[in-house]
């Protein structure tokens, strides 16, 4: 398969089903559809990747004077043209009936489009679980998968429809799901948005959706045996497991230290602010990562991450430069002792060379090129 050599060499963006052919399509006069996760609204706010990626995606392309449209939840921000599938989720435990209402008004977008002569030419599957219904469509669809595989249902990868391709966020997700051939584009930021701190840094933080697998239980651990302030700021979603996760597990431990503060669903300035102004960034998650935004805006910002082995992880982090790697509680207290070698400046520059949302866009671009070019050459052969 092609190798093409991106922003980072561990992450090689491979479309190894495709042939790779250098004449890029214009997509200006293309039309693109993405569908966004179903529970929560989609802008700048968003706490999950998911829906980060999407909203920061869909505004490179529609810099780029490509045709964009967003099914999402209303009230959703989005650059291109917004078609909202209802309302998100406020009600626990609510997300099978949401995603079935948004999937059904989705696929009823696309053949009304079609029918009045607008047809989408690539439909864009942020949403976790829509590809299963590509067969009801006359469009191809790239999936990005953004979990590991066993947060995924087995079924969705059975007999899959022809129209669909997928797409990976790292290497070591990609070998996860090595069965589909997915092509791999890391993800990206715009770092624009993000500068260092030129006053003093103090506490450490931990910035995510507060649920088991993230850990933040262990965040405020390596805090309180530490000796450190520590800020826990995030977004605990509408499911009874992650909100009885909060208050058994996060709750009590708030309460019994005074050095350390909650900050529920921070907006996206708070979060930069958060980030720029911290000693270091701890990610304590117990899965294994597909990425992470949050150690690429901490380098972006200059301020060091502390985050276990897991996952994506040691492909996003560079070890000694923009932070350490870890294996567990006691590990992460030792590397605080030498957050200091850490060079804001270095990260920086890392996070330039590596993370930028405009080398993410341009792997796309790339990527609908080959799928709409696939699409024609299968239509006509």
């Amino acid at each position: 398969g092609a190798h093409i050599h991106g922003a980072h060499e561990n992450f090689k963006f491979q479309i190894s089903n495709f042939k790779f052919d250098s004449r890029m399509m214009d997509l200006t006069r293309k039309r693109l559809l993405y569908i966004a996760y179903p529970l929560l609204t989609v802008s700048e706010e968003s706490a999950g990747g998911a829906e980060q990626i999407l909203w920061t995606l869909e505004r490179e392309m529609a810099a780029r004077g490509i045709s964009t449209t967003v099914a999402a939840s209303a009230g959703s921000y989005v650059s291109g043209k917004l078609f909202s599938t209802g309302n998100a989720c406020t009600q626990p435990d609510d997300f099978e009936s949401r995603n079935r209402e948004h999937q059904e008004r989705t696929i009823e977008l696309i053949r009304v489009r079609a029918r009045h002569g607008r047809p989408f030419d690539l439909v864009h599957d942020q949403s976790g679980s829509f590809w299963p219904r590509a067969s009801e469509i006359d469009v191809p669809v790239l999936a990005t998968l953004h979990l590991p595989r066993h947060f995924y249902q087995p079924q969705y990868f059975e007999s899959l429809p022809p129209n669909v391709s997928f797409n990976c966020v790292s290497e070591s997700q990609a070998g996860e799901f090595s069965d589909l051939n997915p092509a791999i584009v890391p993800n990206g930021i715009p770092l624009e948005r993000f500068h260092a701190s030129l006053g003093s840094r103090n506490g450490l933080l931990w910035l995510g959706r507060i649920c088991e697998e993230k850990g933040p239980h262990l965040a405020l651990e390596i805090a309180a045996r530490a000796g450190f302030t520590i800020s826990i700021a995030g977004q605990v979603y509408p499911f009874t497991y992650h909100q009885r996760y909060f208050e058994r597990e996060i709750a009590p431990r708030l309460a019994k230290m005074p050095n350390a503060t909650w900050i529920s669903s921070p907006s996206a300035k708070q979060k930069r602010k958060l980030v720029r102004e911290s000693r270091a960034v701890l990610i304590t998650s117990l899965v294994n990562e597909t990425s992470s935004l949050v150690a690429m805006e901490a380098a972006a910002s200059g301020t060091p991450v502390i985050a276990f082995r897991r996952g994506a992880l040691p492909q996003v982090i560079e070890e000694g430069v923009t932070g350490f790697l870890v294996d567990g509680v006691d590990e992460a207290i030792q590397a605080l002792k030498k957050i200091e070698q850490i060079k804001p400046e270095e990260c920086i520059r890392y996070a330039r060379e590596h993370f930028s949302s405009k080398t993410m866009a341009q792997a796309y671009t790339r990527l609908y090129t080959q799928l709409l070019r696939q699409s024609i050459e299968s239509r006509t052969a």
